[in-house]
């Protein structure tokens, strides 16, 4: 039950921010072309949706197995040799979303008023933070500030006003996406070393298609 409300959940935002996108540019191009004006925050904040769609969709492709990879050496070992293979293969992937979380966490806290995590490779703690290294003043280029908002000024910004979206809130997509890649990739490794999966990330979508092509061929 769980699983199937996290399923739908994670699938309603994704369709949420691709319906997101294609409504603002839609609105963009009538404005443009039929009134000779535009959405000045419109771009940007179709590439921030992106972005979001791009960092969160990782961990979901991850979780279904979509992603594409390439098995034609693995797939013809025995069994136990391409279970050890696929376990290096989930280590690795574990300790590259680790360094990918640490980094996303050290560029989005500068933007949150937070203290970057110290250890070049990996994190040894906090740094500490004095009041010169809060830039939770950065705003975003075009996309105006909610006034539904407004009760983070004195928490961010000491009381002063934002005229345009603080950086902090797009970019936390950073921070959550490496995270979400994370716990996808442990959820993988520990499915694997259980034995109820013998594939990290390898998706069959080609060969698929071709079955699917072929029985159709054979209906007509």
């Amino acid at each position: 039950m769980l699983g199937r409300f996290v399923d739908e959940l994670e699938e309603t935002i994704i369709a949420i921010i691709l319906g997101a996108m294609t409504i603002i540019t839609f609105v963009n191009v009538v404005l443009r072309y039929g009134f000779n004006t535009g959405l000045i925050w419109g771009l940007e904040a179709t590439s921030l949706l992106f972005a979001w769609l791009v960092l969160f969709g990782v961990s979901y492709a991850v979780k279904k197995t979509a992603h594409l990879g390439v098995d034609a050496i693995t797939g013809a070992l025995p069994r136990q040799p391409r279970r050890v293979l696929a376990l290096i293969a989930a280590a690795i992937c574990i300790l590259y979303a680790g360094l990918l979380l640490k980094g996303a966490w050290d560029y989005w806290s500068n933007f949150a008023n937070l203290p970057q995590t110290t250890g070049r490779w990996f994190p040894t703690g906090f740094e500490e933070m004095g009041r010169t290294s809060y830039r939770g003043w950065y705003e975003v280029t075009d996309i105006p500030f909610p006034e539904w908002l407004r009760w983070i000024q004195p928490v961010m910004n000491e009381g002063m006003d934002y005229e345009k979206l603080p950086r902090f809130i797009p970019y936390f997509i950073l921070p959550f996406g490496a995270l979400l890649l994370l716990i996808r990739f442990i959820q993988a490794g520990v499915a694997i070393w259980r034995g109820t999966s013998m594939s990290l990330i390898v998706s069959h979508e080609a060969e698929e298609a071709v079955d699917d092509v072929a029985h159709l061929n054979r209906e007509d």
